[in-house]
C-alpha cells in the first residue's frame, strides 16, 4: 500500500474503502441495518486499514462494530467520519453532541480524519465550525481534519480564518468530472484531495476505452480508474459488496499507465 503524507504528517493509505451502504438491506444507501458486518469484515480480510465513513450514512456503528471483531489494534486502522452539515450547522452544542455519538459508534476515543461534510450558506457558522475541529485536534481526539464538497471559495474562507490548514478536501473526481482545477487548487495550498465514488461515470463508450488499456496490463477497467486517480496523488475510496471486487481495488500497485493512456483517459 502506498501512503500519502498530509500537511501535519500524518500518512493516510492511498486506497481506502467507502462504507455508506454497508451493513444495510438490500445494499441500499436509505436501507436498515441488517445487524452484520459482512462488507468490513472481507475489507479487513482483503488488506484493506482505511475506512470512510459519516454520520450522515447512520452505519458508523457497523463500522465500529467490525473493527473491533478483528482483533487487530486501533492504530492498525486509518479511520476517517464527517460531521453532518447536509442540512446546515446546528450549533456548538449540537457538533460537540455529534461528535461524541460518532466516537460512541464507532467504538473508539479518536478519529484519524474529521470532516465538515457539506458547505452552506452562512460563512460564519462554517469558521465556527471549524473552530470546533480545531479545538479537537489541539487535544488529540482528531489527528486530522478537513472538509468534504468545499469550493475554492469555501477553502479560501477556511484558510483565511482557520488557524489549522484542512489536511484534505474531498470532493467528486471520477470519469466525466476529473475536477482538474479544483484538484490542482487543493494541491497548491497542501490540501490532499480524496475522491469519493471514484468508479462513478463509467458509460459503456468509456468502459471500452478503459478495458482496451487495462487488457495491456492485464487489469479490468476498473482498476484502470483507480490506477489513474492514484497516479495523480488522489486518494480514492472505492466500494464493493463484492469481495474479489474488493480485493481488486487494492491490486493496483504493478502496473503504470503510459503518457498515451492518461491522455486518453483524461478526454473520458
Amino acid at each position: 500500500m502506498k501512503n500519502i503524507t498530509l500537511n501535519n504528517d500524518v500518512e493516510i493509505p492511498i486506497i481506502g474503502s467507502g462504507t455508506n451502504t454497508y451493513g444495510k438491506e438490500g445494499n441500499q444507501y436509505s436501507g436498515p441495518l441488517r445487524g452484520d458486518t459482512q462488507e468490513i469484515d472481507w475489507a479487513i480480510e482483503n488488506g484493506y486499514r482505511h475506512f470512510d465513513s459519516a454520520q450522515v450514512y447512520n452505519n458508523e456503528q457497523v463500522l465500529g462494530e467490525g473493527l473491533k471483531k478483528s482483533s487487530l489494534p486501533r492504530e492498525e486502522f486509518f479511520i476517517t467520519t464527517k460531521l453532518n452539515t447536509y442540512k446546515g450547522f446546528g450549533g456548538a452544542d449540537w457538533a460537540h453532541a455529534e461528535i461524541e455519538k460518532s466516537l460512541e459508534k464507532l467504538q473508539t476515543d479518536y478519529v484519524d480524519l474529521f470532516l465538515i461534510h457539506f458547505p452552506w450558506d452562512h460563512h460564519d457558522e462554517i469558521v465556527e465550525a471549524w473552530s470546533i475541529l480545531e479545538d479537537y485536534y489541539n487535544r488529540g481526539v482528531f489527528k486530522s481534519i478537513g472538509v468534504s464538497n468545499f469550493t475554492k471559495e469555501h477553502l479560501d474562507l477556511i484558510l483565511k480564518n482557520g488557524k489549522i490548514k484542512p489536511a484534505v478536501n474531498q470532493i467528486a473526481s471520477y470519469v466525466g468530472k476529473w475536477n482538474e482545477e479544483l484538484i490542482a487548487y487543493n494541491k497548491g495550498n497542501d490540501i490532499a484531495t480524496v475522491a469519493w465514488s471514484p468508479l462513478r461515470g463509467i458509460d459503456e463508450n468509456a468502459k471500452q476505452v478503459l478495458e482496451e488499456i487495462g487488457n495491456q496490463y492485464g487489469k479490468t477497467y476498473a482498476q484502470v480508474v483507480l490506477r489513474y486517480q492514484i497516479e495523480r496523488d488522489v486518494i480514492v475510496i472505492p466500494k464493493s459488496h463484492n469481495k474479489d471486487r474488493q480485493a481488486q481495488s487494492l491490486d493496483i500497485f504493478d502496473f503504470e499507465l503510459t503518457v498515451n493512456d492518461r491522455e486518453r483517459i483524461a478526454t473520458l
